[in-house]
């Protein structure tokens, strides 16, 4: 069994749990390893949302496809690439 799916959250509990650990991150009062743990949590968390999304998205390629809407094969996340 993989790490995101021992995830027992909604997608919106996941997100607001990943953004309290970023804020604890990024304030540097932290031990070690407390950031440690939390950055591994950070990455489960980050596992779990991008196949959520995923999931979400061939489900409206499904929808789409039934419509006889095109598909956007084309799109491009790029949200965490650097400029």
């Amino acid at each position: 069994m993989s790490e995101e799916q021992n995830v027992d959250l909604t997608f919106r509990e996941a997100i607001t749990e990943l953004g309290q650990i970023v804020e604890a991150l990024e304030s540097n009062k932290l031990e070690l390893e407390e950031s440690l743990v939390k950055y591994e949590r950070g990455i489960v968390l980050i596992r779990f949302l991008r196949g959520r999304l995923e999931n979400a998205q061939q489900r409206v390629d499904v929808l789409k496809g039934e419509l006889g809407m095109p598909v956007n094969d084309d799109v491009v996340d790029t949200t965490l690439q650097k400029a």
